[in-house]
């Protein structure tokens, strides 16, 4: 069991730390929103890739990341696609949230030592 978890840990964690060490920068989106998941995906497969992050914190917040995106598809899937102002606000401040404790994640080890 234990052994099932930490493949699927390492699973979650490699493959967007792959993903977007293969990404080029003229392939960023243009749409705000997306393009904030964009770089906080990027700054999580980054503290993974130089070893900041363990594999356990970078799954959390690509879990937290993932929650996100969802809530994202949902909002736009109940207004014909597009975000009203309420939900854009809701999403801005969820990812504040969410770049704060990636901040904290990358930078725990100074901290401690």
């Amino acid at each position: 069991m234990r052994l099932m978890k930490l493949v699927l840990v390492a699973a979650l964690t490699a493959a967007p730390a792959m993903t977007f060490a293969q990404t080029t920068a003229p392939e960023q989106p243009k749409n705000p929103i997306v393009k904030r998941e964009f770089n906080q995906q990027r700054r999580i497969g980054n503290g993974i890739q130089n070893g900041r992050l363990t594999p356990r914190q970078g799954a959390r917040l690509e879990r937290q990341q993932m929650r996100i995106h969802r809530e994202v598809r949902g909002m736009r899937a109940r207004h014909d696609g597009h975000l009203t102002v309420r939900d854009r606000r809701m999403i801005h401040r969820r990812q504040n949230i969410a770049s704060r404790r990636i901040f904290r994640a990358n930078h725990m080890h100074r901290r401690n030592g």
